[in-house]
């Protein structure tokens, strides 16, 4: 993801994705990893294991969104009940296999905030969790 803060062509991208690179290179990040050495990218640190009660403490100190990337991260996230707001993209390809995001044996009950389309077919979906 380093992309973001070393592309020498995001000042000629769109105001989307310049907006997006200045989120990027303003946000605390954790990237949790066994075997990665070294952070490529300003203000990220490493932690080797995923600890649901230091995330609820981070949460409760934040003030403002976390967010969680990818779907192993999520999938801890998910079933430790740490996800207030689901934000999902429905793209009309359908690929078979892949990494997974949703855990096993986790029922989460949903309510629908917003839907959006966009040209060529992806629907986003915004969910906050029930309690």
């Amino acid at each position: 993801m380093d992309v973001w803060e070393t592309d020498h062509t995001l000042a000629d991208q769109s105001p989307v994705m310049r907006d997006f690179a200045q989120i990027w290179q303003a946000a605390d990040k954790i990237v949790y990893s066994k075997t990665l050495e070294t952070v490529s990218t300003t203000r990220t640190r490493i932690e080797r294991d995923f600890d649901p009660e230091a995330v609820r403490q981070m949460k409760a100190r934040a003030g403002r969104d976390i967010s969680v990337g990818g779907p192993e991260l999520a999938a801890h996230a998910i079933k430790a009940g740490l996800v207030d707001e689901w934000h999902l993209f429905v793209t009309p390809i359908v690929v078979g296999g892949g990494k997974r995001s949703l855990p096993d044996d986790v029922r989460v009950k949903l309510e629908l905030l917003d839907e959006r389309r966009f040209e060529g077919g992806v629907v986003h979906l915004h969910y906050r969790t029930r309690t």
